[in-house]
């Protein structure tokens, strides 16, 4: 028998009135923010951005001013005891403490073997360096007249000399001087770029990102020639000292959106950072909504096309994915082959789509509250099939509904985890067997069967793999609704999933833009419009380059 909605309404009318007779109706109006106003950073198509209004921002406490930076010492034996206390030499057998002299003066290259390259230690660093007759100065004149690296710099803080080691490149000391000379010499084995996992496409490129930041770089400029396109190296802000690289167009990204993004970046603070996933939840305002703010892509063309639209696309050491802010529901559900196929073919594969998430999200939850709420609605062939279908079941046909998408939401993780080409096996064979062996033990029915295997088929039209995820739990609520009150849950859990995106927002951007609120400019949302030749980027995202 379903929950009578009544007693919902009454309770809830009952609880208001306890607590405005007890004068406590502020805690309802705390938890709903009827009377607070609106304070998260807004990037509207009318204005730059407040960067000064951030969400939380009377919330965020002070940080402490940084201590200052600990200075090397110009004894050589004195940085060599700091040295192999700071990496444990005496059990960390890795870290190589060379020493030889330069001239008269003694030298030592610090660098962590497997991290470095030998062959450029020793033809770009030894070499030259055992052939100076005298060094007259320190770090400046053996980058100025002595060491033949592209990538040198120079510092006198110990906790540059510490992170640059542990990265990989070598640092030369020279007995006499406080600062010594940082040298790119990085040649650890990496991945190659290879072909992409989750955004297959027909037409269009397949190179996809590799867990090598700089082979990332090379991707994106190997596709953004301009000198405007600017990469940011940074610390991602964690402990173990993976860095960062933030892209954008200077002139074109909007100055307040990439504030706001450095600014979320400088409050991190955590133990470890291992993927781009980490970054995009701490980085996020709103943890606990349906959907992702940020998109992950693994495609250097997406990633390009997102910048050159005057987004702003974050790249992390050791991971295969870029980070595109701010991001719509619209692009989310956009694929990556939507530029390169004929307006024709786009566009039916664009309404495929949109048909498939639709069916997707709506079908099991309006058979439920039609099949058990509103029966006039259906015909009587179709009420006869489905009484025929569970005639000897026994479960409910809401346990059995959500039992069934439970079951679906397992084949599909096994066949995830699963290594190679079993996966596959697993998710047809265990799909199978499992509906086959559930309609034969009268444990579910061949109707509500049929309907969740046309729910599966159309949530894999959606091409972003986290909203998946999000339609799939989000499915199962709607399924519990509409079982409770029929139509009226139904279209309940629609409007409340409606005005959570629209209360949503991206880095500012509202999550249903261009829909709402209207732009001036509409790419097709779910039509695919001619292919023009554009000379500005899309209006939403207020760039700078708009007139």
């Amino acid at each position: 028998m379903p929950f009578p909605l009544g007693t919902v309404f009454v309770y809830t009318v009952s609880l208001w009135d306890i607590l405005y007779f007890m004068n406590r109706k502020d805690i309802l109006n705390d938890i709903l923010r009827f009377d607070k106003p609106y304070d998260c950073f807004e990037l509207l198509e009318t204005e730059s951005g407040d960067e000064t209004s951030f969400c939380g921002a009377e919330r965020e406490r002070r940080k402490e001013e940084a201590p200052q930076a600990e200075k090397l010492y110009r004894s050589l034996n004195r940085n060599k005891s700091w040295l192999k206390k700071e990496f444990h030499t005496d059990t960390n057998t890795d870290i190589i403490l060379r020493e030889f002299d330069i001239g008269k003066r003694s030298a030592l290259a610090v660098f962590v073997n497997g991290m470095a390259d030998e062959n450029q230690i020793s033809d770009f660093i030894l070499r030259p360096s055992l052939q100076i007759d005298e060094l007259n100065g320190c770090a400046d004149i053996l980058i100025r007249k002595v060491l033949p690296m592209q990538e040198v710099d120079a510092t006198n803080e110990r906790s540059k000399v510490k992170t640059a080691i542990c990265e990989g490149r070598t640092a030369l000391f020279v007995d006499g001087c406080t600062d010594v000379a940082l040298m790119d010499t990085r040649g650890f084995a990496s991945r190659t770029i290879g072909t992409t996992q989750n955004e297959t496409v027909v037409i269009g490129p397949n190179e996809a990102f590799t867990e090598n930041l700089r082979t990332n770089v090379t991707q994106m400029r190997r596709i953004i020639k301009k000198p405007e396109f600017i990469c940011k190296f940074q610390d991602a802000g964690a402990s173990n000292h993976i860095r960062l690289a933030l892209c954008y167009i200077e002139g074109l990204t909007n100055r307040s959106l990439l504030r706001e993004v450095q600014r979320r970046l400088s409050n991190i603070s955590t133990d470890v950072i291992l993927d781009a996933g980490s970054i995009k939840q701490l980085i996020e305002t709103h943890p606990f909504a349906p959907i992702s703010q940020s998109m992950s892509t693994e495609r250097p063309d997406r990633a390009a096309m997102a910048v050159m639209q005057g987004k702003v696309v974050l790249l992390l050491e050791g991971s295969p994915q870029a980070l595109v802010m701010p991001v719509t529901l619209f692009e989310l559900m956009a694929s990556a082959e939507d530029a390169y196929q004929r307006q024709p073919i786009g566009s039916l594969v664009k309404l495929v789509r949109y048909f498939g998430a639709a069916l997707s999200v709506l079908m099991p939850a309006y058979f439920l509250a039609v099949a058990m709420h509103h029966q006039g609605l259906l015909s009587s062939e179709v009420l006869n099939t489905v009484i025929a279908s569970r005639e000897m079941v026994f479960l409910p046909m809401p346990v059995e509904m959500v039992f069934l998408l439970i079951v679906f939401q397992l084949v599909r993780e096994a066949g995830v985890r699963v290594p190679g080409a079993a996966g596959q096996t697993v998710g047809i064979i265990g799909g199978l067997i499992l509906g086959q062996a559930a309609v034969a033990a009268n444990i579910v029915s061949t109707v509500v069967l049929i309907i969740v295997a046309l729910t599966g088929l159309g949530n894999y039209t959606i091409p972003n793999y986290e909203l998946q995820l999000s339609v799939a739990y989000f499915r199962i609520i709607l399924c519990i609704l509409a079982s409770l009150s029929g139509l009226l849950g139904f279209f309940s859990g629609i409007l409340i999933a409606i005005a959570l995106l629209c209360s949503m927002k991206s880095f500012g951007v509202p999550m249903l833009s261009p829909l709402s609120p209207a732009t001036k400019r509409r790419h097709g949302l779910v039509l695919r419009r001619k292919l023009r030749q554009h000379s500005q980027p899309i209006d939403y995202s207020n760039s700078e380059g708009q007139v």
